[in-house]
């Protein structure tokens, strides 16, 4: 099924985001979440992979295993790199083959350890170009990226969404957002979107903090910030998980419930193939 067809009813999306597992217990482990995750009843998945074009084959793997042994709507990130117009046609194709509607279409990140992205082995540089492209097969759901607190590479808000808008204006029929902790954030976000004439779905992206140092490490990639308040009350326990997975889950909880208030379209967890804090959220909201 089409998301943008889900978007269309009266209640609220819940989505998780999964990524290919790289070794024998991390498959484990993923199946074992999936499966915990499975109770909860998703609107729909998706399914990312690494920087620079990594895991890509393992993620198209698990794109397929979840939609059609498993059965749950499925969404593919696919990005620019390496991406030659031949290959671009070949993997849309296999998408359709086996049934996948729904994709993110991004530019992606650079492999680990460049800074900047060249895609110097690709002829599609832009996520606009692969949104153009793909939108014109008629054949998706394509959603993109958008950022509360702008891109990182991005000089201002206002310039963020001007590209944002142009995105949108080829072929893009919902938003999922980069991971924020600050809702202001994201209703600011919004209000700048519809002002420039965007009035797709704007889905929030939500990651619990269940570990403080690695969110960090997140946030500074990312551009995200932390509201100071969250900070004072996690450093003194960033090496005790148990309460930092306390704090942070209920945290959660509230960024969410007031999210749901204002009426967001749907709820997009980022769950680093965990289930737990994403069950107890989701339990709590629900």
């Amino acid at each position: 099924m089409k998301i943008c067809e889900l978007l269309k009813q009266d209640e609220p999306t819940f989505s998780f985001e999964f990524f290919p597992p790289k070794n024998y217990s991390s498959i484990l482990e993923l199946g074992i979440n999936i499966g915990q995750l499975l109770k909860l009843n998703p609107s729909f998945v998706s399914v990312t992979y690494g920087a620079g074009g990594s895991t890509q084959e393992a993620s198209f793997k698990l794109t397929d295993y979840i939609n059609n042994k498993i059965g749950l709507t499925t969404m593919a990130h696919y990005t620019c790199v390496n991406a030659t117009r031949e290959k671009v046609a070949e993997d849309l194709e296999y998408f359709h083959e086996i049934n996948i509607e729904n994709l993110i279409l991004l530019r992606g990140d650079p492999p680990k350890g460049e800074t900047k992205f060249a895609n110097e082995s690709g002829e599609f540089h832009y996520a606009s170009e692969l949104i153009e492209y793909a939108s014109a097969l008629d054949m998706f759901c394509i959603a993109a990226a958008g950022y509360p607190e702008k891109h990182p590479e991005s000089p201002s808000v206002e310039g963020d969404i001007y590209y944002l808008k142009y995105k949108v204006d080829k072929g893009v029929d919902f938003i999922v957002t980069q991971l924020f902790f600050d809702n202001q954030y994201y209703f600011d976000f919004v209000k700048r979107a519809r002002a420039a004439g965007i009035e797709i779905p704007i889905i929030p992206g939500i990651m619990p903090i269940t570990n403080f140092r690695q969110i960090k490490r997140f946030t500074e990639m990312c551009g995200a910030t932390i509201p100071q308040t969250l900070v004072e009350k996690l450093t003194p326990y960033q090496d005790d998980l148990k309460k930092t997975y306390e704090i942070g889950v209920e945290f959660a909880i509230n960024q969410c419930r007031e999210l749901l208030d204002h009426g967001v379209p749907g709820l997009h967890f980022y769950t680093l193939n965990k289930s737990r804090a994403t069950i107890d959220i989701f339990s709590s909201i629900k």
